[in-house]
């Protein structure tokens, strides 16, 4: 063995001999760093205090708000057909424009019927003075009463003739069942049409209703005469409708149901089929006592917060009542002017020395 080995023999021996002579002193100081707990940073004992933001309570209204999407729906939408057959001679609106009930759209040739009427028409003068005549007979008893009754009978024949070309003439016309916005136009001039060809889509936008879904919780809170307020995407907006009609029984698969609104659309903003942002207010509370909802720890089944008093952090238990995203309100445990501690709860405890580093309004939704 060489002399440069034995000397690292050597000084390996005496390090694993300082090594163990110091191991129960390093040992003891690890495991009391490992005993203390994050939530103890902040007691006292020569610890440093753990910087806090707080906030002082003060009187809120809280709105307990329902929130779902709902579609905005045509009051009103139908299929342009024609009630009779034949080729289309002429169609008079112009796509995507406005409508009103009865304007005249489109028409199919009529021309049979045309010629029909006036051959009816023709025959009205004679038929008249027909029964002109035979009245004057019977007042004299000169024809008896079932012969003027014949020319009579003939004469109403006649007129019922007449009114049914007319009618049958009204069927080769397609006229706008109410106002509305017409769609594009799906046959062109000289198609052959019938009742089962659509010419075109006519929507009415103005009003729109807005259909949505409602859980069975809120079944007694959404009737008709309830308002509500609705965002649509790309518009910063917020409109407002009322209810006017319900479902009248839950959907048994699904146990909601389905709920409409009406609202005006003035200018025809919003178009159907765009989805909406529904939001109805259900309840209000006012000079309530309101939290962030980051504040309270639930431990336990309790529900807690820290309070500042003195330097140092007080656990109070409290109660809630109504509740939003990022807002709870207290019930019980809390009053007016207290200071609330609203971060590093986590790592705090009854007693724990503290030091407000940033007071933050108080302020709900």
């Amino acid at each position: 063995m060489s002399k440069k080995t034995r000397i690292i023999i050597f000084v390996s021996i005496g390090l694993l001999i300082l090594i163990m002579a110091l191991f129960p002193t390093i040992k003891k100081k690890v495991k009391a760093d490992d005993n203390v707990s994050p939530r103890e940073t902040g007691m006292s004992g020569g610890r440093q205090p753990l910087v806090v933001t707080a906030t002082i309570l003060q009187p809120q209204t809280l709105n307990d708000m329902f929130r779902m999407k709902g579609i905005m729906l045509p009051d009103e939408e139908v299929d342009l057909t024609f009630e009779t057959s034949g080729k289309i001679t002429k169609i008079y609106f112009q796509e995507g424009t406005f409508v009103k009930k009865g304007d005249l759209l489109a028409k199919v040739n009529d021309a049979p019927l045309q010629a029909e009427l006036k051959k009816l028409e023709a025959q009205l003068p004679l038929a008249q003075d027909r029964v002109y005549r035979q009245q004057i007979l019977l007042e004299k008893d000169a024809v008896s009463q079932e012969t003027y009754q014949s020319v009579l009978t003939e004469l109403e024949t006649l007129k019922a003739d007449i009114e049914l070309t007319k009618a049958r003439i009204a069927q080769t016309e397609l006229r706008a069942p109410f106002d509305g916005a017409i769609g594009l136009r799906l046959v062109s001039e000289g198609a052959y049409a019938s009742p089962t060809v659509v010419i075109a889509k006519l929507t009415k936008i103005s009003p729109l209703k807005i259909e949505f879904s409602v859980n069975e919780n809120m079944v007694n809170e959404i009737k008709p005469g309830t308002n509500l307020a609705f965002t649509v995407d790309n518009d910063l907006a917020t409109y407002h409708a009322t209810v006017y009609a319900i479902e009248s029984r839950l959907d048994v698969q699904t146990l909601t149901f389905f709920a409409r609104a009406l609202f005006q659309n003035p200018g025809g903003k919003i178009k159907p089929g765009q989805s909406a942002n529904v939001i109805i207010q259900l309840d209000q509370k006012n000079d309530a006592i309101v939290i962030p909802s980051i504040s309270m720890i639930r431990e336990m089944g309790r529900q807690l917060v820290y309070i500042y008093k003195n330097g140092k952090a007080k656990e109070v238990e409290i109660k809630t009542g109504l509740s939003t995203a990022s807002s709870v309100q207290v019930t019980d445990g809390l009053s007016f002017g207290d200071t609330l501690l609203t971060t590093g709860v986590m790592q705090l405890t009854d007693g724990a020395l503290v030091k407000i580093g940033e007071f933050v309004p108080n302020k709900t939704e």
